[in-house]
């Protein structure tokens, strides 16, 4: 049977009589879809998903040695296997169907596609070869099929990562990781190539804040302390008066900043002393600097530096503001890593968007002006915080839609098509959805060529291969 045939009758997972879909199909939409199924009895939810494999950031963003981190797929994969919820991988809304056509065949659309722009430095020179978003090169080593031809250049010794977030010290982790250490996760093969040939031996963390307000967490901070063959490079003069300022602070940043201060003041014991004297490879922190222009080589194509503004801090604690000074100095470098943020893009005119905050304007996750229509995850209040932040405010758009679903708010009086409405038109369009059956063959696939290599999974770069497989 076609997937969208009924043979007269709705399938089993369609007899419900709300119908919701969401857009996306990372976290923000599957824990959305999640409690749409759980809190309300009488609920269809449909995952659009505009690539062939769920998971989004959890797949294309976690860190690949933190596999702990992934666990959260098998709460995803339950989701997905309800026979309340449907998944559609490989549609494109906005592209293969529109919003406004989903409005029509909803009672309600929960826009979840996250974020998938990059944020501009705004220098010039930041269109220069060796010059990279973090998004892209965490995608390129995570298997992400846009970023599968990226092929960085590790050629040089130094590498500069502007940004200090948890996304920062991924990065360097993986640049500066020994290969053995990598070859036993999921990192695409590509990458680990790559890296295995990597003349990289210096990364240096730069921010435009101080040490009070940076946005990683200890865990991550603490990975690169203890990295084997790595040693610290940190400024003892930058943490004047911040032991002082701890006073004041929450537990968490209070011991974030101690470890900080242990690192780059106190003088290590005999072990640690030696394990530092031996390592090959360094990274360091950088504070008060902003990005002024990514410096060419004498050819003007590839990037030789970075030139830095050096900054003052007005205020303090986390709403302090960095504000630039004459001061300027150059870093010499071969690679530019900018790590401050992604960005979410707007999807269609029928819906609000703010460009300035690049966000959908929204209360509580229903979407200004435009009843219906909902948001969750990044594309409801920006790229901020863990999976676990992504999971409360998801959490918080379903609440929002089952109440104005309960309270009448919701028009779900007339009967809407679900996914029945939609399958005629991406079948006119040639579009061929994958279902979570699909993506399990293709997983099956991953698994399989993953043991052949010692590794969890072999991903899968190209969407054609995907689809391949899924229809195999």
């Amino acid at each position: 049977m076609d997937l969208w045939e009924t043979d007269g009758a709705w399938p089993a997972s369609s007899v419900a009589q709300q119908k919701v879909c969401v857009v996306g199909g990372g976290p923000a939409g599957f824990y959305t879809a999640q409690q749409l199924v759980k809190g309300c009895q009488d609920v269809q939810v449909d995952i659009y998903e505009r690539l062939p494999v769920p998971f989004g950031l959890v797949r294309f963003g976690v860190a690949p040695d933190h596999p702990e981190v992934k666990n959260v797929i098998s709460t995803f994969t339950q989701t997905a296997r309800h026979s309340r919820c449907g998944f559609y991988g490989n549609v494109t809304v906005g592209r293969d169907v529109s919003v406004e056509e989903l409005r029509e065949a909803y009672h309600a659309v929960v826009l979840s596609y996250g974020a998938e722009g990059n944020r501009l430095m705004g220098v010039p020179g930041e269109d220069l070869e060796g010059v990279y978003s973090a998004k892209d090169f965490v995608g390129w080593y995570n298997g992400l099929p846009s970023n599968r031809e990226l092929n960085p250049g590790l050629n040089c010794e130094t590498a500069v990562i502007l940004g200090q977030g948890n996304v920062a010290l991924d990065v360097a982790r993986i640049l500066l990781s020994p290969v053995d250490l990598l070859r036993k996760t999921d990192i695409t093969q590509r990458s680990l190539e790559a890296l295995l040939e990597s003349k990289v031996r210096r990364v240096l963390i730069v921010g435009r804040r101080g040490p009070m307000q940076i946005a990683f967490t200890i865990k991550e901070l603490r990975e690169m302390v203890n990295l084997p063959d790595t040693k610290p490079d940190l400024v003892a003069s930058e943490f004047e008066g911040v032991a002082e300022a701890l006073k004041e602070v929450a537990r968490p940043r209070k011991r974030l900043t101690e470890l900080m201060l242990k690192t780059a003041l106190e003088v290590p014991l005999e072990k640690e002393r030696l394990r530092r004297l031996a390592a090959s490879r360094s990274w360091g922190l950088r504070f008060l600097r902003s990005p002024l222009e990514v410096l060419p080589d004498p050819r003007g194509v590839r990037v030789a530096g970075v030139r830095l503004a050096v900054n003052r801090l007005e205020g303090k604690g986390d709403s302090a503001l960095a504000v630039t000074t004459a001061e300027a100095e150059t870093v010499d470098c071969g690679l530019v890593i900018s790590s401050i943020g992604y960005r979410s893009l707007p999807i269609g005119p029928v819906v609000p968007f703010d460009p300035r905050r690049a966000i959908v304007p929204n209360t509580l996750g229903r979407v200004d002006q435009a009843r219906g229509l909902y948001c969750s995850g990044w594309l409801k209040t920006g790229p901020t915080g863990v999976i676990a932040t992504t999971m409360n405010n998801s959490f918080d758009t379903a609440l929002s839609v089952i109440d104005d679903i309960n309270s009448g708010h919701l028009d779900v009086s007339m009967a809407k098509p679900g996914s029945l409405g939609i399958g005629p038109l991406l079948d006119k369009r040639g579009v061929k959805p994958v279902t979570f059956s699909d993506w399990e063959k293709i997983n099956q696939e991953e698994t399989r060529r993953g043991e052949a290599v010692g590794k969890p999974r072999e991903k899968l770069l190209d969407v054609e291969e995907m689809l391949e497989v899924a229809r195999t």
